[in-house]
């Protein structure tokens, strides 16, 4: 298989922020731009930027959005239920698709299927590519647990409620490649999901 992944990170107070690179020597999704255009567009090269897909409308993961899809001419993908958020980083602007639960991405030869896991935002998504064996889980999930925003968990319950209903129930060995930090798996997220309930919403707890 030719399709593999590439992870750019850019450096953040709370730890790197992970924009992904799916697709082959000649095609590429770009999955949570960040906010370094031009980086992100450097590891991408001379390959084509088929699509960019945010996996929720935070500036920290859509402010280069526009900026990297404009080179290829590429849409950019966003939950319409995260439109607001999307508007704090680019008034006046909109995505071009609206993505829903079920959905599907094609580049190279994989295909990366949208789940709707709302909670961390109205309109978060995670991606589950079942060619490579991996999940995007964008802040949706860290390896860490639930991903707080500003200190805050805005939505806990539904956070937690989309994990347990729609990730762990993913191929326990299927790997956790999130917006922020360090990877995981769906069977390491199952061992820690009791305590991330037990914990609630409280940071570092």
């Amino acid at each position: 298989m030719t399709t593999r992944i590439d992870c750019f990170s850019v450096a953040a107070p709370a730890g790197p922020v992970n924009a992904w690179i799916v697709g082959d020597d000649e095609e590429v999704i770009v999955i949570d731009p960040g906010s370094d255009a031009a980086g992100l567009l450097d590891a991408v090269g001379d390959r084509e930027v088929l699509a960019v897909i945010c996996t929720h409308g935070h500036a920290s993961q859509v402010a280069a959005a526009l900026e990297v899809a404009e080179r290829d001419e590429a849409p950019v993908a966003l939950h319409p239920k995260d439109r607001s958020l999307w508007r704090e980083a680019h008034p006046g602007e909109e995505a071009d698709i609206e993505m829903e639960d079920g959905g599907v991405f094609e580049v190279a030869d994989v295909q990366l299927e949208v789940i709707y896991a709302p909670g961390h935002t109205p309109g978060s998504v995670c991606l589950y590519c079942e060619d490579l064996g991996v999940v995007f889980t964008g802040h949706a999930m860290l390896a860490e647990g639930p991903a707080p925003e500003d200190g805050e968990y805005p939505d806990f319950a539904r956070q937690l409620n989309a994990i347990g209903e729609y990730l762990l129930t993913l191929p326990a060995d299927t790997r956790v490649l999130p917006g922020h930090g360090q990877q995981t798996t769906i069977a390491m997220a199952e061992k820690q999901f009791d305590s991330w309930v037990a914990a609630g919403p409280v940071l570092g707890g």
